[in-house]
């Protein structure tokens, strides 16, 4: 389907797709002036095709006009709908196949995080909710050899087929991973830990977010240690990361559960005298350090 937007306003355009962006429409060309991707930029019609739930794919330039190219998206196909019971996440769903990290807007705010937090100096790091080991892959390539070889690192998973995964991309002797309930950490003899990382688990409807993130903090962080929590503010669909968390009973984006757990952790870290961060963009990381005295 083709559409004639030029020298449309932002308004207009919006308000074109809003009529017309249905579910049958599989892919949509829309012509715009150059002048009106300078207008208006790239990234706003970027931002446009995730409102819409669907792909723009790579534009291309007829005469004066730029053709802006658009695929929906199928919103079946998204691990938030699979309920594949203890490998919903495991090596042959669809939230496997996801690389967070590949994503310019998780990956430099993570980053960020872990600078903040100065990793260089951690001994011992714990991941919960570690799947395939991309957080720890981060690390290691941020860090030179003898540093990342210094120090330990234990990622846990209730998916058998990632640890098994994991184990086989960072076959490291310092690292080791462990198939195991998040629920139940005292069966394990795990000891403290310099870094606790959980990125969008602790938020799972099986783990009790309050208590768990409480008891995490007396049993296993140790004294001076640092946290990192990442709240997801996207959904993943058709392998495309759309901006904006999905709450219940709501039709459209909306992040009141996601602020009232990052405010939660927030506070408790500050009474602990911790100095706290919230940064990010489809991820929100929660970073907290301890305030030197």
């Amino acid at each position: 389907m083709r559409i004639d937007l030029r020298q449309k306003s932002s308004a207009e355009i919006m308000e074109w797709f809003e009529k017309n962006a249905s579910e049958k429409q599989e892919r949509i060309e829309a012509e715009v002036l150059e002048s009106d991707i300078e207008r208006i930029g790239y990234k706003a019609f970027t931002d446009l095709s995730q409102i819409f739930f669907m792909k723009m794919l790579t534009p291309h330039v007829s005469g004066q006009s730029v053709i802006l190219r658009f695929e929906k998206l199928n919103q079946d196909s998204s691990f938030h709908k699979t309920d594949r019971g203890d490998e919903k996440y495991g090596v042959e769903s669809e939230f496997f196949s996801i690389d967070k990290t590949a994503q310019f807007s998780f990956l430099y705010y993570y980053q960020q995080a872990l600078r903040f937090i100065n990793i260089k100096e951690k001994k011992r790091i714990l991941n919960l909710g570690i799947n395939k080991g991309d957080e720890f892959k981060v690390i290691k390539e941020m860090l030179d050899d003898e540093n990342f070889d210094a120090k330990e690192f234990i990622g846990i998973d209730y998916s058998d087929s990632v640890i098994r995964y994991a184990s086989k991309e960072l076959p490291h002797a310092n690292c080791s991973f462990i198939s195991h309930d998040i629920n139940t950490l005292d069966a394990l003899d795990l000891g403290e830990f310099d870094l606790i990382i959980s990125i969008g688990t602790l938020q799972s409807s099986n783990i009790n977010f309050n208590a768990t993130f409480m008891y995490l903090y007396q049993k296993y962080l140790a004294e001076g240690g640092a946290v990192i929590l990442g709240f997801p503010n996207c959904r993943w669909i058709d392998g495309e990361m759309i901006y904006g968390a999905k709450a219940p009973n709501y039709s459209f984006s909306e992040m009141s559960l996601v602020l009232k757990d990052i405010h939660f952790c927030k506070k408790y870290l500050q009474q602990k005298k911790y100095r706290v961060t919230v940064t990010g963009k489809d991820y929100l990381f929660l970073t907290a350090r301890k305030i030197s005295l």
